[in-house]
Order: structure tokens, then C-alpha cells, then sequence
């Protein structure tokens, strides 16, 4: 009897470490220098970084989203809304912190993407 192996190859796309934000006092510079913009589900953070490339910085509370499941899912998208708005603009040398403002539906996915990529388009066009 013949064994067939059948291979995914699925596209990984991740964002390198270097583009993430670590450290409380990274996230608390941003969020002091107050260039923001609001939207229904999220706040967005940003500060100039004259580092060559972006930074990402997530806040998804327990306050706001109790289960772990959720606010990895909400992660997930907010990872991969900015990995695509960075591809756009690869000069965008800028610091964003993203904060989640109240608890997401899975139906309300493309909302948090579409709303994602407008404030942060605002934001590119008022500050950047």
C-alpha cells in the first residue's frame, strides 16, 4: 500500500520583531506625546521614531476583553491590518499603539480592519 502525503504550503506572513513595540516606557512616550485620532472600536497612537521602518505597539485589555481567545483573535487582525498599511508606505518611520476602546463582536472583524485602516490613514496624512 502506497502512502500519499499531501503538503500545505501556506503563506506565513509575520511581522519581524523589530518592528513591535516592548517596552512599557516605549508604549508611555507615545500615548504622553498625544498625536491620536478615535474611532468606535480603537484609539490610535502614533510618534515619529526616525528609525528607517514602523513600530507596533497593542493594548488589548482584560477590562475590555475577558477571554484570551478574543483578544489574540483581535490581535491577529490589528497585526495584520498594519503589516499591509505598512507594505503600502515602507518609508513610514512611526511609533503606533494601538488600543482597543470597547469589547469587539466576530461579526464587527471587518469593522475593526476597515476602521483600522482609516484612522491610521488620518493619521499618516495629518502627521506623517
Amino acid at each position: 500500500m502506497e502512502k500519499k502525503f499531501i503538503f500545505r504550503f501556506i503563506e506565513i506572513n509575520t511581522l519581524p520583531r523589530n518592528c513591535r513595540l516592548h517596552k512599557a516606557t516605549e508604549f508611555a512616550a507615545i500615548i504622553n506625546l498625544k498625536y491620536q485620532v478615535s474611532g468606535d472600536l480603537i484609539q490610535i497612537y502614533i510618534k515619529p521614531n526616525g528609525l528607517g521602518y514602523a513600530r507596533l505597539g497593542l493594548i488589548v485589555s482584560k477590562k475590555i476583553e475577558q477571554h484570551a481567545v478574543k483578544r489574540n483573535w483581535i490581535k491577529r487582525i490589528l497585526r495584520e491590518t498594519f503589516r499591509r498599511n505598512r507594505l503600502n508606505d515602507p518609508t513610514n518611520e512611526i511609533d503606533w499603539v494601538i488600543r482597543l476602546r470597547r469589547p469587539v463582536a466576530r461579526i464587527e472583524s471587518i469593522k475593526l480592519a476597515a476602521e483600522t485602516r482609516l484612522l491610521m490613514h488620518h493619521l499618516q496624512q495629518c502627521h506623517g
